[in-house]
């Protein structure tokens, strides 16, 4: 599997930059300068109408003052006036193709012709008002609107670059005024976020980063928060996982002095059973019969002593035990596992179901430890019963050993992790290892060992181990 390299460790600067602060606070700014641009381009079609009216309706006044004209005539200076004050060129009013220049342009005027007329859609005035931006300063405006009456056209032509001026300059305010409210608006929203948000998330980051450096002795954990969004959830779940991990941490660490410690036990309980097992070979000298039938078994309990400190070891190192298959009596195992788990408790009633004859293939050890373990552990739950008489049963169903009794049940919680080493434990003075061993011996045997029925009626084990023709 791949690993991926540590993260690196960002600079201040990169902090900053990089930082959710700062990545807001830009977001804002620059999403309230894009609604800023989507607005100002009618703000700038609806500016260049205005000053285009302004120019026609003071063209219009202009062209008043010939009413009173004689002959609605006017001298040269006069118009010139009259055109200077309108800031136009000339006025011209078309009807049924007629043109009657109304104020004539006092002097030849130059440029590249534009041609506006005032009554088109809102697309193209937009499109004009994005287009005078960019138009050349000697271009010269022909625009055209409603006349004096219904049926009369004005033609007014005047200057762009005034027009052009204005439209910059409303530009420029525009700008100013986007970048005040942008910042404005980003500031605020940006203390409100990092308020609610940003420094809630700097802690959260803060404790994974330092839980993540050691998370066996990072103690300044976050509190518990009443919030109730995504970010109070986190916190809290963050909480529950720092907590989990770090208790698991101290578990380990435990279980690691736990095993030097039963390694130094070890040693010493061995050489205690040596001495046991000189004792014991004496005795199997003895001419006494009672000595002479009880010395074999004395004998194997001892062997088994010796060999459960050792694979006790082993268990902890995560060594599986290897198996030695053979063909056994069944029957004959249970009743010597039986002598063994409930030596110590003579009201158990004890009923072998078994067959005298029946057959199976296993390790004589492994089979002899989870058998004895199981009888033990049920004995030992019943030992609080309020009847005396509690039995323990063992019968053979399709290939499988069912070990029963007539005791309590087991609680819910401790089913959940009955053969999780250290999990648990049905004594008070247990450490739970006796199950998470038995599964582990018979799947070294290519069987299992699992809970089959709990209740009030009793607790049924169910021990698997493979077939000759598996």
């Amino acid at each position: 599997m791949t690993q991926l390299p540590p993260p690196e460790t960002p600079t201040p600067q990169a902090r900053w930059f990089h930082s959710l602060s700062f990545r807001l606070f830009a977001i804002t700014v620059v999403s309230i300068l894009i609604v800023e641009a989507l607005i100002f381009i009618p703000s700038a079609s609806k500016e260049r109408t205005d000053w285009l009216n302004e120019r026609i309706s003071a063209a219009r006044i202009a062209a008043l003052s010939l009413e009173a004209a004689p002959s609605r005539m006017v001298s040269e200076e006069l118009s010139a006036e009259l055109l200077k004050n309108a800031q136009v060129y000339a006025v011209t009013e078309i009807m049924d193709d007629t043109r009657v220049q109304l104020l004539p342009a006092a002097q030849p005027v130059d440029g590249s012709p534009y041609k506006i007329n005032m009554r088109s859609t809102a697309l193209d005035r937009s499109l004009s008002a994005i287009g005078a931006f960019f138009a050349p300063d000697d271009r010269i405006l022909i625009v055209y609107d409603e006349g004096s009456a219904p049926d009369r056209i004005i033609e007014v032509v005047m200057p762009h670059a005034p027009l052009k001026q204005r439209i910059q300059a409303f530009g420029w305010r525009i700008i100013g005024l986007s970048l005040l409210i942008a910042l404005f608006a980003a500031t605020l929203i940006y203390l409100l976020l990092h308020w609610l948000v940003v420094r809630a998330m700097q802690r959260v980051t803060t404790s994974v980063e330092r839980f993540g450096e050691n998370p066996g002795g990072w103690t300044r954990r976050l509190k518990p928060t009443r919030r109730r969004d995504e970010i109070g959830r986190a916190q809290n779940a963050l909480l529950a996982m720092e907590n989990a991990v770090a208790d698991s941490f101290r578990q380990q660490s435990r279980l690691a002095e736990l095993g030097e410690a039963v390694a130094k036990i070890n040693h010493d309980l061995r050489n205690s059973l040596a001495s046991a097992q000189l004792v014991s070979d004496s005795l199997s000298r003895s001419e006494d019969p009672r000595v002479q039938r009880a010395a074999p078994r004395l004998e194997r309990a001892l062997e088994r002593a010796i060999k459960l400190a050792t694979e006790t070891l082993e268990f902890g190192k995560a060594k599986p035990q290897a198996a030695v298959l053979e063909t056994l009596n069944l029957h004959a195992a249970l009743e010597e596992a039986t002598l063994e788990g409930l030596a110590q408790h003579s009201n158990v009633t004890w009923v072998n179901s078994v067959s005298p004859s029946a057959q199976i293939t296993a390790d004589p050890d492994h089979l002899h430890r989870i058998c004895s373990n199981l009888i033990r552990n049920a004995a030992e739950a019943m030992a609080d019963a309020a009847s005396p008489e509690v039995t323990i049963k063992a019968s053979q169903i399709d290939g499988a050993i069912l070990l029963s009794d007539t005791g309590p049940g087991l609680p819910d919680k401790i089913s959940e992790n009955l053969f999780k080493p250290f999990a648990h434990s049905t004594k008070k003075s247990g450490a739970g290892l006796g199950l998470a061993i038995a599964r582990e011996l018979a799947r070294s045997m290519g069987g299992d060992v699992t809970l089959d029925t709990s209740g009030p009626n009793g607790t049924t084990f169910r021990i698997t181990l493979p077939t000759d023709g598996a």
